[in-house]
């Protein structure tokens, strides 16, 4: 009899304990999202160019940053730093070894600040895999990336599938997702071993699978707000997507299907914050909001600001050198001709010896403002390890490349920046058709041969940028970056004229 009552006391107490603790998991938590995405190596703060009064405040900066997360962390409590991938590319630290990777040390200041988990994006393959794979052995945070992989289906890259933490009593789900789309965004040559399996299928067999074992579920994606848009109204028992890719600036958390999806902007200008209330294993409240990174002008003494200033410094003795200056601001377009990517063609044309160049206009990064032009000016405008290029084309080649350009300013897809050739056409019937075409002014010759320049990039990606996939190609050893430095210092002073080099006439 005793020990019927000890059994049956040791059920009760056992009974009571999971009652408590299903209770207290019931009960209503809170945790604060915080995150970042495409950062592009932006760790020092810039000018806030969108602002029209002069001088321009400046933005962003890792140093803010950190002071604006240790600020969140103190009044929310409960919180998880994460980050959307593209960390590099767009800064000269991004090419700068520490530990044995380049750009090693963006990844220790994000150590110092406190990240805990992020998603490989496409340019943070820009470099190599064996680069990725080192910035991941630095970094003290998981790499998540579930639909990257090698052909026998592991994780080459020092990535997981998923992770679960522990968050004051709640358990969080985060699954890291790559664009379909990475073999069009990136250097082919830097992807070989790798494949991208199905989003939706890789995400929502991962989210089947930690259901169970989560309180709440996030998408870490790198694809894009319409993407993630897409993905969130097909799938199903998700809660959060932390998108980017789209440099999109969600000042409040877009609603698909009921999946909240937040994206901080770009360039570090922004640190994206998420306020959840979460309930039987649903969101039942939130709050998003943005915070622009204004810079203080001053900050305190750490050890994350002297390792900043150490690489300012190195920057600033390498790239900070004066050597021209910009008669006036010389901008990207959105469609159509622009200055300065008049001004990169030209480069390219004239470091190549061809005669004619093109270029992708989606690989101009940056502006140049009038007056001095500097080093990082031209570095940021083309961040990428983009070598020169040259192939043979024919006269009637170029016609027809001609005319696959025309038809894009109809269009109205327009990606190329030319160099040495002009063009006149019309519309007629609602289709353009080529009046004149000359290379180096003078009208082209069908069976003649004529050499184009261009980069490596454009060179692998030549049925998108093209339409065609160039042969006999000839790879030299000499970057972008280095024939933009070379132009500057021959003519001191860019002109900024838009010639028209594509002329719709009547």
């Amino acid at each position: 009899m005793k020990s019927f009552f000890v059994r049956l006391t040791r059920y009760i107490v056992l009974l009571f304990a999971v009652c408590n603790f299903s209770f207290v998991c019931a009960q209503p938590k809170t945790i604060t999202i915080l995150h970042t995405n495409d950062m592009h190596a932006s760790f020092l703060p810039h000018e806030a160019g969108w602002i029209k009064s002069e001088p321009k405040p400046m933005v962003g900066g890792f140093l803010e940053l950190n002071r604006f997360v240790d600020s969140l962390r103190k009044a929310k409590g409960n919180n998880l730093l994460l980050d959307g991938g593209d960390v590099m590319t767009g800064n000269p630290i991004a090419e700068m070894e520490y530990k044995e990777a380049f750009g090693g040390a963006l990844f220790e200041m994000m150590n110092m600040i406190g990240y805990e988990a992020w998603t490989i994006g496409n340019h943070d393959l820009d470099i190599s895999q064996d680069n990725l794979r080192k910035l991941t052995q630095i970094a003290k945070f998981p790499t998540v990336s579930a639909n990257l992989v090698d052909t026998l289906k592991k994780f080459p890259l020092n990535n997981k599938e998923y992770i679960i933490l522990a968050k004051d009593g709640m358990r969080v789900g985060i699954i890291g997702i790559m664009s379909s789309s990475l073999f069009e965004l990136t250097n082919t040559n830097n992807l070989k071993g790798l494949k991208v399996l199905p989003v939706l299928e890789t995400l929502q067999g991962l989210i089947d699978k930690i259901d169970d074992e989560t309180d709440l579920i996030i998408a870490l994606t790198h694809e894009g707000v319409d993407d993630d848009s897409v993905l969130a109204a097909n799938v199903h028992n998700l809660d959060v997507i932390i998108g980017s890719h789209s440099h999109t600036r969600l000042k409040t958390p877009k609603i698909v299907n009921g999946v909240l999806i937040a994206q901080a902007g770009s360039y570090c200008e922004n640190l994206g914050e998420l306020e959840l209330t979460v309930e039987n294993d649903k969101v039942t409240a939130f709050d998003g909001k943005l915070h622009t990174l204004w810079v203080k002008p001053q900050y305190p003494e750490s050890d994350l600001s002297k390792f900043v200033n150490e690489f300012k410094t190195r920057i600033d003795k390498e790239y900070a050198e004066v050597i021209g200056e910009a008669e006036v601001d010389l901008k990207r377009s959105r469609s159509g001709e622009s200055i300065i990517g008049h001004f990169i063609a030209d480069a390219i044309r004239e470091g190549a010896g061809a005669d004619f160049a093109l270029t992708n206009s989606s690989g101009i990064r940056k502006d140049i403002l009038a007056g001095d032009i500097k080093k990082v000016d031209l570095f940021e405008i083309s961040p990428f390890r983009n070598y020169i290029c040259t192939f043979p084309l024919t006269g009637k080649e170029v016609r027809d490349l001609a005319q696959r350009y025309v038809n894009s300013l109809i269009n109205g897809r327009t990606s190329l920046d030319l160099s040495g050739i002009k063009c006149t056409w019309k519309r007629v019937d609602g289709k353009g058709e080529i009046v004149s075409l000359t290379v180096g002014g003078n009208e082209v010759q069908d069976d003649k041969v004529y050499t184009c320049g261009t980069i490596d990039y454009v060179i692998n990606q030549g049925s998108r940028y093209l339409e065609m996939v160039p042969s006999n190609v000839t790879t030299s050893s000499i970057l972008l970056y280095q024939t933009l430095v070379d132009k500057v210092k021959r003519d001191k002073l860019v002109k900024g004229q838009l010639e028209n080099r594509f002329q719709e006439i009547q």
